[in-house]
């Protein structure tokens, strides 16, 4: 008899990066053993880094097997529809003790050309910033091939590159093609295209602990970089108790909740749904399920689980596929 789903939690998959810290554990509470870890990832199914559930009758499977199991039931059948038994999209937590490489993501076409990949269109929202934390999104003025290879030899690149000033509840919206860098002092919740291809363009001649420099990809990035000036920042309202639409793009669409006491959710089965917890605490509760969750938490509502109330007071990010 298959098992009938719940909202899913999973076990956080921890990445050391050269660049990172300790604030995964600090401000988010993840159970990382390194001073550098930069990354927990929070739901992928990328190759090699399969989410496992951590949570009710389904704990200790992966979110491919219960993919498997129940496409319409997790997926929703508008998603399954348009992407099979994939789960389209990756999420994460990030912390910055250091600059980022200065890199950008291929679009759609060209991560499935050369890598079989989904392209990776994703956004930012800044949860803690210290002061003068700053980003790299895109060029300052339209600039072009021939410039970039100049600046980028001259290793004056930054300087063409425009630099943003950021603090906690920014939010930024980064289409593929677009160079960026995310600074240092920031722990940020990334929402993504399910995809780990990434073009570095320039990584401040840094070595790591042998030594050795971090591998470039200048030549691939050159036909996947926007040269055009973008804006990327977005502005969204924060009324209380609603959904407020941060970002609406093809790939996912992200909303701001600040919840107070209680608020009553209704899907329409044909996506999932998943909520970041970005401050305070909350429950989810439905039929005979009740679970609280703490900031730093990730939850996936399955499709299937289309009437449920939210309850607490907390800052909650909001996605699905629509």
């Amino acid at each position: 008899m298959k098992q009938k789903t719940y909202p899913l939690q999973f076990e956080p998959i921890l990445k050391e990066r050269i660049w990172g810290g300790v604030k995964l554990k600090t401000i988010l509470n993840k159970p990382i053993i390194s001073e550098i870890t930069g990354e927990s990832w929070e739901l992928s199914t990328v190759e090699g880094d399969v989410s496992i559930v951590a949570n009710g009758g389904l704990r200790g499977k992966s979110l491919m097997e219960v993919i498997e199991e129940s496409p319409n039931e997790i997926l929703g059948t508008a998603v399954y529809k348009r992407f099979g038994k994939q789960f389209p999209l990756l999420f994460k937590y990030l912390d910055a003790r250091e600059d980022l490489s200065i890199q950008v993501h291929p679009n759609d076409e060209l991560a499935k050309e050369r890598h079989n990949s989904f392209g990776k269109t994703e956004m930012w929202y800044v949860m803690q910033a210290d002061d003068d934390a700053r980003i790299i999104v895109g060029f300052k003025e339209n600039s072009s091939k021939e410039e970039y290879l100049k600046h980028l030899n001259d290793k004056s690149l930054v300087s063409v590159l425009d630099d943003v000033k950021v603090k906690s509840g920014d939010v930024f919206f980064l289409e593929t093609g677009t160079v960026h860098a995310i600074g240092a002092g920031l722990v940020i919740a990334e929402i993504q295209q399910t995809s780990d291809i990434t073009y570095r363009l320039y990584d401040f001649d840094r070595k790591d602990a042998q030594g050795n420099t971090r591998e470039l990809h200048v030549d691939l990035a050159l036909d996947a970089i926007n040269y055009n000036k973008v804006d990327t920042q977005k502005k969204y309202d924060s009324k209380v108790n609603t959904s407020n639409t941060v970002v609406d793009c093809p790939y996912f669409t992200t909303n701001f909740i600040p919840l107070e006491n209680n608020v009553e959710v209704l899907k329409s089965g044909e996506t999932f749904t998943v909520y970041m917890c970005i401050e305070g605490s909350f429950e989810i509760i439905y039929d005979t399920f009740k679970q609280s969750y703490k900031k730093g938490d990730t939850i996936l509502v399955p499709a299937e689980v289309n009437v449920f109330v939210l309850s607490g007071n907390a800052s909650i990010l909001e996605i699905y596929i629509s």
